[in-house]
């Protein structure tokens, strides 16, 4: 019986028998006294168990609660030692979706975490130390803009965002209806029906530079549309209208992305040679395209024939820089 579970059942003996004594609770919970003494001493320092020794029943008991005093209660939910380590990974995921970005909203949450870490056999220091999430090519969010795109995606706001365009260098003003913020690839985008191009846009979130709420409604789109516009092909940069890219892996890289997921509706199989055949849907190709060259020489482009251009073209202009 974990620590946890000890937890779970010392709880259950004193709301059904009341007062328990020292044996029958070292018998039940299979510890030694010195355990015993610990655990009591964590519930009711950590947790704020309120649980006494009563010379005249000989036992331990609840005692009265102080309304004024803070509340006590173990997690509602119960958690085996597996369970309890995987809450790390939630942990640390909130606390690197940028430092200060969700903090008033993820902080308390984050704080009950801890206590259920703390309260399985390895303390939430120990398992921090030894398990890490690192990310990569994460973009800064300002967190007063991030505060007030959320707002109004909660609140159904339509937004008046300055959005700037990486790739074109310049900006423009839209009107917007946010339909929900995605965490893609260590990066904030905002799903939204912009009312300027009557349809729906992702925006990086980083690249919106100005945002203000407005007193008109969102509009509201279906979660069907939206998956059906926005993820029916590759990655973020998805739309309704795709087309199907036949990627071929050599078989030494086969080894790799034979166990990857790019796509829901992919498709793959090997030759008899030992290559790798990958199929995929896909709507705007930029992020795709930058998929394919990080594998350079191990992957070729076999269909459409304008992504296989795309692709040789800027392997050749990568080329031509250290000629």
């Amino acid at each position: 019986m974990d620590r946890t579970e000890r937890f779970y059942r010392l709880q259950q003996l004193l709301e059904q028998r009341r007062v328990v004594p020292r044996e029958l609770a070292l018998a039940e919970l299979g510890v030694s006294l010195a355990t015993f003494k610990r655990d009591l001493e964590y519930l009711r320092e950590r947790l704020h168990a309120p649980i006494v020794w009563d010379r005249e029943q000989g036992g331990y008991r609840f005692e009265a609660a102080d309304p004024h005093g803070p509340r006590y209660g173990l997690p509602g939910l119960w958690f085996n030692a597996s369970e309890i380590h995987a809450l790390l990974t939630m942990e640390q995921l909130l606390a690197n979706l940028q430092p200060g970005l969700l903090e008033p909203h993820v902080g308390p949450l984050r704080q009950r975490i801890r206590v259920l870490l703390d309260s399985g056999d390895h303390s939430a220091d120990e398992v921090s130390r030894r398990i890490r999430l690192l990310q990569s090519a994460a973009r800064q969010v300002d967190s007063g803009r991030f505060q007030r795109i959320s707002h109004g995606l909660l609140a159904r706001q339509r937004l008046r965002i300055v959005h700037y365009n990486r790739a074109r260098d310049e900006e423009s003003v839209r009107e917007v209806s946010p339909q929900r913020l995605v965490y893609y690839r260590d990066n904030w985008y905002l799903d939204a029906w912009c009312h300027a191009r009557k349809g729906l846009r992702s925006f990086a979130v980083d690249s919106i530079r100005d945002v203000a709420g407005l007193d008109s409604r969102a509009r509201e789109v279906s979660a069907s549309t939206l998956e059906r516009e926005l993820a029916a092909g590759y990655g973020i940069f998805a739309g309704a209208r795709t087309r199907l890219a036949r990627l071929r892996f050599t078989p030494q890289r086969a080894r790799w992305v034979a166990q990857e997921h790019w796509h829901p509706r992919q498709q793959g199989w090997f030759e008899a040679d030992g290559h790798y055949r990958l199929d995929l849907p896909y709507s705007g190709a930029h992020e795709l395209v930058m998929d394919i060259l990080k594998y350079g020489p191990d992957v070729e482009v076999l269909a459409p024939a304008d992504l296989r251009r795309r692709v040789a073209d800027a392997l050749a202009e990568a080329a031509r820089q250290y000629r």
